[in-house]
């Protein structure tokens, strides 16, 4: 026999528990001490007479009461019976009652009829309607006439039987008067009544019930047994009170008095008579000798009626052959016998006909539903081996249903898959069928030849239902959902581009190597790779050439790293890869080891790619990081990404190893932001401004605005240090708060500047604005529109300067953007000009009203001839394309002389005057402008004061003046105390600094 096989044939637990024993031997103590004492005389006539007449009573009385309370606690469709039974019960306990007054109290002979003899008759009618109530009721009217003609059939029968030997005799009354006649006649008529419906009922009782029933229906047949005994004439003359005959009646009593409570117990408490419902589905399973009673019992109850047809006939012909003549009520029951047997044969047959017709249809019904169902259908038996199977297995499995009937149900399924089908058929078999009906099962099932593809294991789900002790199979192919939800799975898992795991699998790997056996292994570690030039790649060739850049790139790392580690795409262009240890304790080769194999990995990536033809470059910037003792995923991962931005910054193309100042660093970051934040919030921040004064006659023609940080101290400094933004923007968080700096700072501006414009200081601004912010959608041309109208500076106020022109930036979108711009009166300033070759570019491109030269130029004017040279020419070109130029950084006397030599319009620097607060900035616009040297110093140095004081001459030849005296002059810094708004020149001490490089406060 097969494991399943094993499981099936496994018998499930019995469900509720056997009736007490104590009870039943009470009862049967009760029963056999009344017998004994019955039967030896009970020792004196007094007393035989008393238990012969009120024992019986009290017996019949107790019956009555138990029945009764009974029926008050118990609600149910078998109520009335019981209240019935107390009702005759009661009725016999009062004729014995009645009985013994006369015999036992007034000491004199029963009158005859009296009132006992009353009692006595209606015992028998409640009994009667009471089996009737606990009979199993018809679903039809022809089921309610054939039990009808099941009991006549039954009662006439013994009706012949008696009249033929005993009740004809006691018809012709022999002396008596009419009622006792017809007294005499009425108690055996009524007990073949009550033996009637006894013995039909004990094969159509109900099935709940059962004990109960059965118990009740002994008690009433043993009363009827010591009736008919008590009728028979040689018995009734020699009868008295307290024989034998009664213990019989007593026991009957006792036994009715049990019944209602021997009713078995249900789990939970209940009993089968309160949730009969409830108890019929825990039965199990007929085996053995239960299982050979049930046939046997069905056959009895259906040859009843023929057999009391046939006890019938044998008495009328007993008396035919005997040579007696034929009795007319003989003759007449016997006719109406045979009648109603015909008539019930009648209606037996229609019944049948019309039950194999539903049989039929229904049968139809049920092969039409199971051979056009796509599931196929499996029945097994207790053995395991199929006894059923649908014709769709065909075309599901590949496989005749022919050929799997009769096989075994284990050996069709995965070996594999077998002991869970196994341990999940024992659960569903324990369980309670009411609490789980079904069960759903899933495994791979043998597919035979004929299937497409021949024989192989399909994925199947099947729905588990019992059977007669088996099971039954309800089974769908489910292998293409199987491979879907394992396509999903690793979908979910992996980069949908190059296949490799996502962040979330690998950060689920890493997890595994750090909890795992291989936690304490101080090798494991974390490489982050970056794919430097990858963003050119898409802005150049395309971005499909960039996806098969990354998809060889993929397969690169996949092919260099070992069978146990793990590489993965985080996303865009970032890798990483998981290299575990190889449980080696010596620090030194560990680090060798993991950073000869991140240098194979950065050379690996960075040789060239074939896309497209053509040969594609990029670098990898890898950083690495050691699983520490205790430390998780995502630390070890954030390590190895600090790692790597270190070697993006280091400049790319290089392998970093992770360092806690690393962290510092990020933590040093992450507290200047929230003090720029604050600052920004707290309006810690003040705007200066520096004149961009005319070098031919000292007028300011224009102010730059300059944002700076007034620190706790009162001392104004640079934020550059937080404007700072890393390499391809990586730390957003850099942009973000330049950004943010930059819109108040444009907002400031216009907002000052219309203040001037209304008291009279007509100049304009310069802003300083990167050309990433200019392409910011957050920025459009309108806002600023709005924001000069909403000031109301006229046109031609606002001069943005261009802070920068990265390569990288489209110059197409820059150009519109700076157009529309100009149509808002707003004038361009390209800074920097002269630092780079992209600056050409861009004024090729861009529209730029006002040329800024880079400081480094102007520092060397005056002591290199190449920097003279090359700065006179971008001023030529400046000219020819009728721009202004503004020098920036003009610091020294000697520069100003040089550089409107050379044909420089304007500058701006501390040679005319530091960032000014919006006071002295006032001050300066009233005065009108700066002093510079005249036309006739160009062969003399010249000093400058920074307030506009008179110029001093130095001859040619002599010692340049240091700065110190240069600037000996000119206004100190401001302190907190010195009540004059904290503001400061922004100078600190000699050597000079340029205006961007103001240290900023100590953190």
């Amino acid at each position: 026999m097969s494991a399943t096989g094993a499981v099936l044939t496994r018998p499930p637990v019995q469900a509720g528990g056997a009736p007490g024993v104590v009870p039943q031997v009470v009862l049967a103590v009760v029963c056999g001490g009344y017998a004994v004492g019955a039967a030896l005389g009970w020792g004196s006539p007094e007393l035989a007479l008393f238990m012969g007449d009120f024992g019986l009573s009290v017996a019949a009385l107790a019956a009555a009461v138990s029945c009764f309370l009974y029926s008050r606690r118990h609600h149910g469709r078998f109520r009335p019976a019981w209240l019935l039974f107390a009702a005759s019960s009661a009725m016999a306990g009062i004729g014995n009652g009645v009985w013994g007054w006369y015999e036992v109290v007034l000491r004199e002979p029963v009158p005859s009829p009296s009132l006992a003899d009353f009692c006595f008759l209606l015992f028998a009618p409640p009994a009667i309607v009471g089996l009737l109530v606990l009979a199993k009721r018809p679903v039809t009217k022809a089921g309610w006439v054939c039990l009808g003609l099941d009991a006549w059939l039954i009662g006439g029968s013994l009706l012949t039987l008696s009249w033929s030997l005993a009740l004809a005799h006691t018809a012709h009354f022999q002396g008596q008067s009419v009622p006792q006649g017809a007294l005499a006649l009425a108690y055996p008529l009524l007990d073949i009544v009550l033996v009637s419906m006894v013995l039909a009922l004990h094969f159509k009782r109900s099935s709940a019930h059962r004990s109960a029933i059965n118990t009740a229906i002994a008690a009433l047949a043993l009363t009827v047994l010591c009736d008919a005994l008590f009728s028979s004439p040689l018995l009734r003359e020699h009868y008295r009170s307290g024989q034998i005959l009664d213990a019989g009646w007593f026991a009957g009593s006792m036994l009715l008095t049990y019944a209602p409570w021997v009713a078995r117990r249900l789990p939970g408490g209940d009993t089968a008579a309160a949730a009969p419902e409830r108890a019929a589905p825990r039965t199990p399973p007929a085996t053995g000798t239960s299982a050979a009673t049930r046939p046997i019992a069905g056959s009895l109850a259906a040859l009843t009626p023929y057999l009391a047809a046939a006890v019938c006939t044998l008495g009328i012909l007993y008396n035919v052959l005997d040579g007696r003549r034929i009795d007319r009520v003989v003759l007449f029951t016997g006719c109406t016998v045979v009648l109603a047997l015909v008539v019930r044969q009648g209606i037996m047959l229609l019944d049948n006909i019309t039950l194999t017709q539903e049989l039929a249809q229904k049968e139809n019904h049920f092969r039409s539903l199971v051979q056009g169902s796509s599931d196929v259908i499996m029945i097994a038996a207790p053995t395991g081996i199929l006894r059923y199977v649908s014709p769709a297995a065909a075309g599901v499995y590949g496989r005749d249903a022919e050929d799997l009937v009769g096989s075994e149900l284990a050996s069709l399924i995965h070996p594999e898959d077998l002991g869970r089908v196994v341990h999940e058929v024992r659960r569903f078999l324990a369980a309670r069928p009411e609490d789980e009906p079904t069960t759903r099962i899933e495994c791979r099932f043998r597919a035979g030849e004929h299937r497409a593809g021949g024989e192989k294991w399909l994925n199947v789900e099947s729905t588990v239902n019992r059977h007669h002790g088996g099971l039954i199979f309800n089974s769908r192919d489910v292998t293409e959902r199987v491979r879907l939800q394992a396509q999903l799975q690793h979908n979910a898992s992996h980069d949908a581009l190059t296949d490799l795991p996502n962040r979330a699998l690998f950060t689920e790997r890493v997890s595994q190597a750090l909890t795992g056996r291989r936690a304490t292994d101080p090798g494991t570690a974390v490489l982050y790779i970056d794919l430097d030039g990858f963003k050119q790649v898409n802005d150049t060739i395309g971005h499909q050439a960039g996806d098969e850049l990354l998809i060889q790139a993929a397969r690169r790392l996949a092919e260099s790293v070992r069978a146990g580690d793990t590489a993965a795409r985080l996303g865009g262009d970032e890798f990483a890869a998981l290299i575990m240890g190889d449980g080696s304790r010596d620090h030194a080769a560990r680090e060798h080891r993991i950073l000869e194999v991140a240098d194979r990995l950065r050379i690996r990536l960075s040789d060239p790619y074939k896309i497209d033809g053509r040969d594609v470059r990029v670098a990898a910037s890898i950083g690495v990081a050691f699983a520490e003792p205790g430390i998780t995923p995502g630390p070890l991962m954030r390590n190895a990404d600090l790692a790597m931005y270190r070697a993006k910054q280091a400049g790319k193309g290089c392998v970093k190893l992770y360092a806690p100042q690393m962290q510092a660093d990020v933590v040093r970051r992450a507290e200047l932001a929230t003090k720029l934040r604050t600052a920004l919030h707290d309006g810690e921040f003040a705007l200066l401004h520096q004149p961009v004064v005319e070098l031919a006659g000292g007028r300011i023609t224009a102010v730059a605005a300059l944002a700076r940080w007034r620190s706790a101290q009162g001392i104004l400094f640079t934020p550059a240090e937080f404007l700072r933004v890393g390499d391809r923007g990586r730390l957003k968080e850099d942009g973000d708060r330049s950004a943010e700096l930059g819109r108040w700072q444009l907002e400031e501006a216009v907002q000052q500047a219309a203040g001037r414009h209304r008291a009279g200081h007509p100049v304009p601004v310069a802003v300083r604005i990167s050309a990433h912010r200019l392409l910011d959608r957050a920025l459009p041309p309108k806002s600023i529109e709005a924001l000069l109208s909403r000031h109301g500076l006229p046109s031609g106020s606002l001069v943005l300067e261009l802070a920068d022109t990265d390569p990288r930036i489209p110059l197409e979108e820059l150009e519109r953007r700076l157009v529309a711009l100009r149509r808002l009166g707003v004038r361009i300033a390209l800074d920097g000009f002269g630092s780079g070759a992209a600056a050409v570019g861009a004024l090729r491109r861009l529209p730029v009203d006002v040329l800024r030269l880079d400081r480094d130029l102007v520092d060397g004017v005056v002591d290199s001839a190449r920097l003279h040279k090359i700065t006179s020419g971008l001023l030529r070109i400046a000219s020819d394309l009728g721009m202004q130029s503004v020098a920036d950084g003009v610091d020294l006397p000697e520069q100003i002389v040089a550089l409107r030599s050379m044909g420089c319009t304007h500058g701006q620097g501390m040679a005319f005057s530091g960032p000014l607060d919006e006071h002295r900035l006032r001050h300066a616009l009233s005065q009108g402008g700066y002093a510079v040297p005249g036309p006739g110093s160009e062969g003399r140095a010249v000093v400058l004061s920074g307030t506009g004081l008179p110029v001093r001459h130095v001859k040619k030849g002599r010692e340049p003046v240091s700065p110190g005296r240069v600037l000996g002059e000119l206004p100190r810094r401001f302190g907190p105390g010195d009540g004059r708004d904290g503001a400061e020149t922004a100078l600190a001490s000699p050597p000079l600094r340029p205006n961007s490089e103001t240290s900023v406060p100590p953190t």
